[in-house]
């Protein structure tokens, strides 16, 4: 735990820029003034009894870590040990701060979730929380963190845009059937080609339908879904309509 002052720390939230994580840091607020409120808190409040209460004995792996709130958390819960990573130096430096002043003993590093596969090794819960809509390739994504980091939990989150509804798909359609593709509840992923929200790492916005038929199709399985947009999954094989499995992804050279 930090022994810096309150007015110590301000001066060092300041100091590394704007916040997208709003953590108390004892008694400091990161980003009091957020456009969501007490992001992503009030989120985590909505699906916290989704999580394991007790991850004694597990460790967790936090793709695109931001500001540390979701690992912080995680070690509050008694992880053995969680990483985090992310690809963004100005929010590894807020992570950092903000395990420091927690007092959390958290693992960092600058990563890619494209590269997850040169940490060589996998863990019991995976955080892949609002990261797929800021990628190029999200089901490559997706993919990886199947094959290898993920070795059972995947608590995942994404922006959502369109209808919250899941119509029923059929495994295969007739090349002259176009109806299904105008159904709101058809898995639906639209592009944004410049910025959405001043931001231009948001590439993508899926409908509900389609988060759930990408977390399918990559070999997760839906074991809950607590709140609108936040899935928790268990990692199985990747199906295929034939029954059989895809193969796993090879490693790739960096």
């Amino acid at each position: 735990m930090t022994s810096l002052t309150a007015d110590q720390i301000r001066e060092r939230v300041a100091a590394l820029g704007d916040w997208f994580h709003n953590i108390d840091l004892n008694g400091v607020p990161t980003a009091p003034n957020h456009f969501l409120h007490d992001y992503p808190n009030v989120k985590w409040q909505r699906f916290a009894h989704a999580v394991p209460k007790d991850l004694a004995g597990r460790t967790v792996l936090d793709i695109g870590c931001n500001g540390g709130f979701y690992s912080i958390e995680m070690k509050r819960r008694g992880a053995d040990r969680v990483v985090a990573i992310d690809f963004d130096d100005r929010y590894l430096a807020q992570a950092r701060f903000a395990a420091e002043v927690t007092g959390q003993d958290i693992e960092f590093h600058k990563m890619s979730v494209y590269d997850v596969a040169s940490l060589g090794e996998s863990f019991d819960v995976v955080l892949f929380m609002g990261v797929l809509y800021h990628l190029r390739h999200p089901l490559l994504a997706l993919d990886l963190i199947h094959d290898h980091v993920a070795k059972d939990l995947m608590i995942f989150q994404s922006m959502q845009r369109g209808s919250a509804e899941v119509a029923p798909v059929r495994a295969d359609y007739d090349f002259f059937e176009q109806d299904h593709f105008d159904d709101p509840g058809y898995p639906k992923m639209h592009f944004i080609e410049h910025q959405y929200a001043r931001d231009w790492t948001n590439w993508w916005a899926p409908n509900t339908a389609c988060v759930e038929a990408m977390l399918r199709s990559a070999g997760f399985r839906i074991a809950e879904h607590p709140e609108r947009e936040v899935y928790v999954c268990r990692r199985t094989d990747r199906p295929t309509e034939a029954g059989a499995v895809y193969p796993a992804l090879p490693n790739r050279p960096r």
